[in-house]
């Protein structure tokens, strides 16, 4: 595991110092991307985000690693995304109308529109029906820490690794063979959150 090359993609909209610290408590030293040459020779890639959905599409764009990294989703390499790097997998978002996502899994991002609820949902939340490896030997109602407004909804439900509930039942991650993704943050999870980035490291 700690052999393994990862690369954490700096593209302006993250909260890379929290992912890599988090990262190498994991076992791992991981390096930052910012352009496309810095894929060569890895053996995974984390994509984390913040912010607005837009803006995050444009400075992946800007950085010339948007189709890098949509490629290597799509070839089946070891991905694994946090927050944005979740949302920016689908097709589109309400946040950002006109605004394409990677697009390599077949859904959209929506916002939670309960009025009765305070959005962002921030803080603590447990997850339920969890599957797969990044959930192995985790609890069955384990907590996570999220920080979002939006969500994804994904078009095929088979793929969603991890459930959770903020006045309505959403799909908290997801994994399609070596692809990964969470809405919630693993590096503000303690150790929960570093047991699951363990786990990722195990599946290299």
């Amino acid at each position: 595991m700690s052999g393994k090359k990862i690369g954490v993609i700096d593209y302006g909209s993250g909260n890379l110092r929290s992912v890599c610290k988090a990262l190498e408590a994991s076992g791992c030293t991981p390096s930052l991307i910012n352009e496309p040459s810095g894929l060569s020779g890895l053996d995974a890639i984390v994509v984390p985000g913040v912010g607005a959905f837009a803006h995050c599409a444009e400075n992946l764009r800007a950085t010339g690693l948007w189709n890098p990294v949509r490629e290597w989703a799509l070839s089946g390499r070891p991905y694994l995304g946090i927050c944005l790097g979740y949302q920016l997998l689908f097709e589109s978002s309400e946040e950002s109308p006109g605004v394409e996502g990677l697009g390599v899994l077949k859904g959209r991002v929506v916002r939670f529109s309960d009025p009765a609820l305070k959005v962002p949902h921030m803080g603590w939340n447990t997850l339920s029906k969890t599957s797969g490896p990044l959930y192995k030997g985790l609890s069955d109602a384990v907590s996570m820490y999220f920080v979002h407004s939006y969500y994804p909804v994904p078009a095929d439900s088979s793929l969603v690794s991890a459930w959770s509930d903020y006045g309505v039942s959403f799909a908290a991650g997801v994994s399609s063979g070596a692809l990964h993704a969470v809405q919630f943050h693993p590096e503000k999870s303690q150790s929960a959150g570093l047991a699951l980035l363990r786990h990722f490291l195990l599946t290299l």
